[in-house]
């Protein structure tokens, strides 16, 4: 009973040991991903800040620029600190292993030192058979002799015990120097890291420090940014209403107008389906860029008085970006509003996809798109040679976070 109880309490254990282990490699790995996902945004960022070296951004463009590039850098430092934290806390616990094995195997040792002396004692023939004949009776030679072949088993099986856990010790060594390594690397990043924070505060405050001189200039500049974006809304808001409103007309249902959905014919509604089963892994609308501005309500850059409410996500990229369709779909319409560039907005059952800010069109409206068409170019502002989508998801008419839909956005 106590040995099965002995075993159950080892089982326990070693489960217990094997599930801590396995967690922490899966949260290892899981960490390194997000790390090198950070080190080529800010490779990205880098790129693009260096292609526009040459132009005169404005400082508001500058600061928003920075001020991404800071968030990025810190979530990098972040996330290289707690695999440098979960590295400490495995290699710890590796090494106390490494004890309790060094000192299980000295026992071992120890006792199989002794049985050898043993044996040596023993091992005159003349002594083996001595010991058979010395039986009282056939069934106590019998034992006698079930006895030596188990002895002779056991000290087997004892020198095997000692080859295991001295290859177990040596592969825990070998493993243990290589968490070490990691770690000092990962340590050796983060100061890099952090010197290059220092460097981009300081730049973020002497540019703040310019714009605070003539904040009111600056805070009308956004104030009219924002007034042409909404301006621009208003009129993709308008066009998704009447696009709402034809397809409840065609459908035959009444007050047309007061209607807030797409009514959807059964290829509609698949295709609907589609587009919201591939939530989380929809393509990005360009194949390189980083986000410059998110989804939803934020305080402005320059001025944290002011709101910026943003329907749908920024993106910065390359000069000669294609726009890509991120799904299978129709085009629903073309807008091009005054003093703004053209715009594409792409139907999915009763999701559409705007594309905004692009130099050039490779579609027109009834066309059927496919997932990564291209259909069409991103501007490049001449001036300040900065290109940028302007990208957003409706479902009817309702904006939705285009992160929750494209791919490691």
């Amino acid at each position: 009973m106590r040995a099965f109880q002995y075993k159950i309490t080892l089982f326990n254990i070693l489960f217990f040991c094997s599930f801590f282990v396995f967690s922490q490699g899966g949260k290892q790995k899981e960490l390194e991903a997000r790390r090198l996902e950070l080190s080529r945004e800010i490779q990205q960022i880098n790129k693009l800040l260096s292609s526009n070296q040459s132009k005169e951004k404005s400082q508001i463009s500058q600061i928003e620029d920075l001020n991404h590039k800071l968030s990025v850098r810190e979530n990098l430092i972040k996330v290289t600190n707690q695999q440098a934290n979960l590295l400490t806390r495995e290699i710890n616990t590796n090494q106390k292993q490494i004890t309790a094995n060094r000192e299980e195997l000295e026992l071992l040792k120890k006792g199989y030192a002794k049985m050898l002396q043993k044996a040596y004692k023993n091992k005159n023939k003349h002594n083996r058979v001595m010991f058979l004949l010395s039986a009282t009776n056939f069934k106590q030679a019998y034992k006698r002799i079930q006895y030596l072949n188990q002895y002779a088993d056991y000290q087997k099986e004892q020198g095997d015990k000692i080859k295991e856990k001295t290859i177990a010790l040596q592969k825990a060594n070998s493993n243990l120097l290589i968490q070490k390594e990691a770690k000092s690397k990962l340590i050796a990043e983060n100061k890099k890291e952090q010197k290059a924070l220092e460097a981009e505060r300081k730049q973020h405050e002497a540019i703040m420090s310019a714009i605070k001189k003539d904040l009111n200039k600056y805070t009308a500049q956004i104030k009219a940014k924002e007034k042409e974006a909404r301006r621009i809304d208003r009129e993709i808001d308008k066009l998704i209403a009447e696009a709402i409103a034809a397809s409840n007309k065609k459908a035959g249902a009444k007050s047309t107008t007061k209607s807030k959905s797409f009514a959807l014919t059964a290829e509609a509604k698949a295709l609907a389906a589609d587009f919201l089963g591939n939530k989380g892994k929809l393509p990005w609308p360009v194949e390189k860029g980083v986000v410059k501005l998110r989804y939803g309500k934020q305080p402005s850059p320059v001025d944290r008085n002011l709101t910026i409410n943003s329907n749908g996500v920024r993106i910065s990229t390359e000069k000669g970006a294609q726009v890509r369709a991120v799904f299978n779909g129709e085009v629903m319409g073309i807008l091009k509003p005054k003093r703004s560039n053209p715009i594409v907005m792409v139907k999915h059952g009763n999701y559409i996809t705007t594309y905004q800010n692009l130099g050039k069109i490779y579609v027109k409206t009834g066309d059927k798109v496919t997932t990564k068409q291209d259909i069409g170019e991103v501007f490049t502002n001449p001036t300040t040679g900065e290109t940028v989508l302007k990208f957003r998801i409706d479902k009817d008419n309702k904006t939705q976070n285009p992160s929750s839909w494209i791919y490691k956005m």
